[in-house]
């Protein structure tokens, strides 16, 4: 697959004119990832933005004591690092492959040059990292005001709108983030998502099937009437 076509698959990207796609193209570089690598480590200096071109990584922070923080889990047609391109801070989190990855990187020079002739690439990535400011909040606020079982539900739901494809009674994740990983996500424990999840399925509101989970109408519902 061609780096115009996987810049494509990206949300900022999408709306981009053809041109503007094609001189990004030329100017990304490819990176793999084994799975459980460091992709890029929180303090280091930044220079680069990734777009997931294949693969998942998840954004961690960690604890003194070692606890691992999940910010987000990102997947293919994804980006992160964004900020590395218009400032010269350090990297304000860890990202770590999940799984073996393809990523496309473009430094801060190249990204420069591109803008003198193509400064729409600029506001379409000003614009996404407002969205994520956004959500940031939203998350803060679920974290202190939400309970255990209104935040898994809510992760779940989040997935669901994202992911889930329609299917008879609801909304099917083909590949459900590990009890762990949403443990992580919320602030919690693994066991404490596990019951959270196991009490969903027992009252007919979630269905498991091995990594897939079939969200249903209704449990989608119950989630918004919460909001």
């Amino acid at each position: 697959m061609d780096n115009t076509h996987l810049l494509r698959q990206v949300s900022i990207f999408q709306a981009l004119p053809q041109d503007t796609i094609a001189d990004l193209a030329k100017r990304v570089w490819h990176k793999q990832a084994d799975a459980g690598s460091v992709i890029v480590s929180q303090e280091e200096a930044g220079d680069a933005l990734f777009v997931i071109a294949r693969g998942k990584v998840k954004v961690v922070l960690y604890g003194e004591t070692g606890r691992e923080i999940i910010l987000s889990m990102l997947g293919a047609g994804d980006f992160f690092g964004e900020m590395a391109l218009l400032d010269r801070q350090p990297r304000s989190a860890n990202v770590v492959a999940v799984e073996s990855s393809e990523l496309l990187g473009l430094d801060r020079e190249a990204f420069q040059t591109h803008l003198t002739s193509h400064p729409s690439t600029a506001m379409a990535i000003l614009a996404e990292m407002s969205r994520r400011l956004r959500h940031a909040d939203e998350v803060i606020g679920n974290l202190a005001l939400l309970d255990v079982y209104a935040r898994v539900a809510r992760i779940i739901r989040d997935l669901a709108q994202k992911q889930g494809e329609p299917v008879d009674g609801g909304l099917l994740i083909k590949e459900r983030p590990t009890q762990q990983e949403i443990a992580g996500l919320i602030g919690t424990s693994r066991e404490t998502v596990s019951r959270a999840l196991n009490d969903f399925t027992r009252r007919g509101l979630l269905e498991m099937q091995g990594k897939k989970i079939l969200v249903r109408w209704g449990f989608l519902q119950k989630v918004e009437d919460a909001a």
